[in-house]
């Protein structure tokens, strides 16, 4: 049966195309589609209610499972795997079940902003074969309840 499915924004700032990403890797949508986030707080919240099934031990990025079966990438900043953890904290593990809004990572929005290539977030959907349609809301994100994407589900 098909469904929609809202994701809040995990991060503050502005909303851009995943074809903005100066990142090949995500630009030309290689992992999957979605969006990309640039920050302007240094905190991750979860988009939705669902499970984390991967927190890289370097804790720039994660990998969530929503309860409708779609698969998340959270990558905080650009070539941030560099940084070897420092400036990130997380709050959540792998099989960790999390709810809309929860903290999952907070990060030095300083730190990483002077010793990384970039602060864009891509957030992707990385089983896109589950995937009828996305609509993103492209706009600044103000409020943590601001949706930025639908996903029609298959």
């Amino acid at each position: 049966m098909a469904s929609t499915i809202s994701l809040i924004a995990p991060i503050m700032g502005e909303v851009i195309g995943l074809e903005e990403v100066p990142d090949p890797v995500f630009s030309e949508k290689m992992m999957g589609d979605g969006l990309a986030i640039i920050p302007t707080e240094g905190k991750v919240v979860a988009p939705c209610d669902g499970k984390i099934i991967h927190v890289f031990p370097t804790k720039h990025a994660m990998g969530m499972l929503t309860k409708e079966g779609i698969e998340l990438l959270i990558h905080i900043g650009l070539e941030t795997v560099n940084l070897k953890g420092k400036g990130f904290d997380s709050f959540v593990e792998a099989n960790t079940e999390v709810k809309q809004g929860q903290l999952l990572i907070s990060f030095d929005l300083k730190y990483v902003s002077e010793n990384a290539k970039s602060l864009i977030t891509p957030i992707v959907i990385t089983n896109m074969n589950k995937v009828n349609n996305i609509s993103i809301k492209k706009n600044i994100v103000k409020s943590e309840k601001d949706v930025i994407m639908n996903i029609d589900i298959k």
